[in-house]
């Protein structure tokens, strides 16, 4: 498909404008978090001392309930004990040797002095609900105390568990920003649906995580919060827009958390800190109670989920999160790996849009494809959709079309202005230029590109028609029993800024959003540099039981998460 000319004049913008911000990249000026400013000499954040923090949530949750969760003296003696594989037996995990039983508090203490650890360094966590944490853990340990969680597993599968929160979400008593000036007085009143959920399911909230503004770029940077650095480097991006979620969950300050993605906002984060992140199939988990909230077709793209350490969490994550809605996917039918079809994508084609993926990316694909042959006796097709080629411009062109009762999805320049007058974008960049803008330069160059998007309706028109012919496409290539291994991003994640030169590299996730199917963002060690690796799983619609089963097996294959600082 030609390029139409608004397109070429867009291409030709952007390339100036890239080189431009490469010559002036160490200019920028980044906002400075309102915390302790990080040390200049760290470059990771420290490796997790205590036990504690390294068991996955479900079995956390079960040695709480059962009073066998236990500390080891090596703990006290400021040794770091060997990581227990998620897939081990719970007699093989943590086994009581001369240690004694923790209560609730003392796991929510050893996660808050981490936090407060770490945080100074990643601003990760931008408002704590430390206290109201504490107390609730003593009426769970008052609850094991008097037996009354004993028979209530199905009620309460994350009871005691701490996670944390993307600030987008609403959390009682927490501030609900998203990074947007604006809104830096409004104050969650009541909870998101989804954290609700786990709150009733016995989960215990630490506090919100940052974000990029307003949700829609993927470095999470803004002016009310400040910057958040990635754990296994801080000089590098978290991701975004759930990069505070990616980072405190990389670094161990948390163990499961809630993101949300309309263009890989889960999956990048997940991809850059080296965690495990899952896009449900849509219209499955509950996008209610958000900020912003989507509307018009977006209102299908938008999708809530489950971010974590260990593979194993998703799952029963995703069950609670879901509510009633999650007989869709049919988690409880078994998953045969060795009768899976197993599909391969190296990249998207070469779009001029987009960056060739690094090496390093590729050669973890190929152990992947390489594991699977050896170990499961199955054979990878490679295969090379055309379509993908125009991933970024089919997602462009649905996000901005029309509902099928002829609603209009809101101008992002509108919810710069947050129920005001719309922000005007080149007025914004002037503002910008001399240092009085309230908006970060990210948000301004998305509000310009919107405006130039608009101006080709026939060629979004084409798009549009495109995309759909993709998800057809796509849902008839993977079947009842497809999965297909797919690049999350072209690059390992970027130095601070750089995300402004390659503003659309973000196309390797977001097509998956406008098609409606689930991923699950999975990691693969650590790169020469000591940055995650990864890959993206991909099921047709509602077979989210296929990518979690195949992320469970290449976590135990390639050792999935891997604790920072440790080199």
């Amino acid at each position: 498909m030609a390029l139409s000319r608004w397109e070429r004049f867009a291409v030709l913008l952007l390339r100036l404008l890239s080189r431009a911000c490469r010559a002036v990249l160490g200019l920028l000026p980044a906002p400075a978090p309102p915390r302790a400013a990080s040390p200049a000499t760290a470059r990771a954040v420290p490796p997790p001392r205590s036990e504690l923090l390294l068991l996955p949530a479900r079995e956390l949750a079960r040695r709480l309930r059962t009073r066998q969760v236990s500390v080891c003296v090596m703990c006290s003696a400021g040794v770091v004990p060997a990581l227990p594989s998620p897939h081990a037996a719970p007699t093989d995990l943590l086994a009581p040797c001369v240690c004694s039983q923790v209560k609730c508090i003392e796991v929510v203490e050893a996660y808050i002095e981490r936090i407060r650890e770490v945080n100074p360094l990643i601003n990760a966590v931008v408002k704590d609900r430390f206290e109201e944490a504490l107390q609730e853990a003593r009426q769970v340990d008052q609850l094991l105390a008097e037996g009354r969680a004993d028979d209530s597993l199905d009620k309460y599968p994350f009871l005691g568990v701490p996670f944390t929160v993307k600030e987008a979400f609403s959390l009682h008593g927490m501030p609900n920003t998203s990074g947007l000036v604006k809104r830096c007085c409004v104050i969650s009143s009541t909870d998101a649906i989804v954290v609700g959920r786990l709150k009733q399911a016995g989960a215990i909230p630490l506090g919100v995580t940052n974000c990029s503004e307003l949700c829609m770029w993927f470095e999470s940077s803004n002016r009310v919060y400040g910057r958040t650095s990635n754990p296994y480097n801080l000089q590098h991006i978290a991701g975004g827009s759930s990069g505070g979620e990616g980072s405190i969950l990389a670094a161990a300050c948390s163990v499961i958390g809630v993101g949300s993605d309309i263009g890989g906002s889960i999956r990048m984060p997940a991809f850059f800190n080296g965690v495990f992140g899952h896009k449900p199939s849509t219209g499955v988990v509950p996008n209610d109670g958000q900020f912003p909230m989507a509307y018009g077709v977006r209102r299908s793209f938008l999708c809530t989920g489950p971010m974590c350490r260990y593979a194993g969490d998703l799952e029963p994550m995703l069950r609670v999160m879901a509510g009633p809605e999650v007989h869709k996917l049919k988690l409880d039918e078994d998953v045969s790996l060795k009768k899976i079809k197993f599909f391969c994508m190296d990249h998207d084609g070469g779009s001029m849009f987009v960056y060739p993926v690094e090496k390093e990316i590729l050669q973890a694909q190929k152990k992947v494809v390489e594991h699977l042959e050896r170990d499961l006796g199955v054979q990878v097709q490679r295969v090379s959709i055309h379509k993908m080629k125009y991933s970024f411009q089919i997602w462009s062109a649905m996000m901005s079309s029309q509902d099928s009762d002829g609603t209009e999805a809101q101008c992002f320049t509108e919810l710069l202005g947050d129920h005001g007058k719309p922000v005007w974008p080149l007025w914004e960049l002037l503002k910008w230029l001399v240092g009085m803008s309230s908006h970060t330069l990210p948000a301004i160059a998305l509000g310009l590109t919107e405006k130039v998007m608009k101006l080709s309706p026939s060629t979004n028109a084409k798009l549009v028609s495109m995309g759909k012919s993709l998800q057809a496409e796509m849902e008839t290539l993977l079947g009842p029993d497809g999965v297909l291994l797919y690049p999350p991003h072209p690059t390992v994640a970027p130095r601070h800024n750089y995300p402004i030169c390659m503003p659309f590299n973000f196309a390797y996730t977001a097509i998956f959003n406008v098609l409606g199917l689930p991923v699950t963002q999975c990691p693969l060690g650590l790169s020469s540099e000591g940055l995650p690796l990864g890959i993206q799983l991909v099921a047709a619609s509602y077979n989210d039981r296929l990518t979690l089963a195949v992320a469970r097996y290449l976590e135990e294959a390639f050792g999935g998460w891997v604790p920072p600082g440790k080199a």
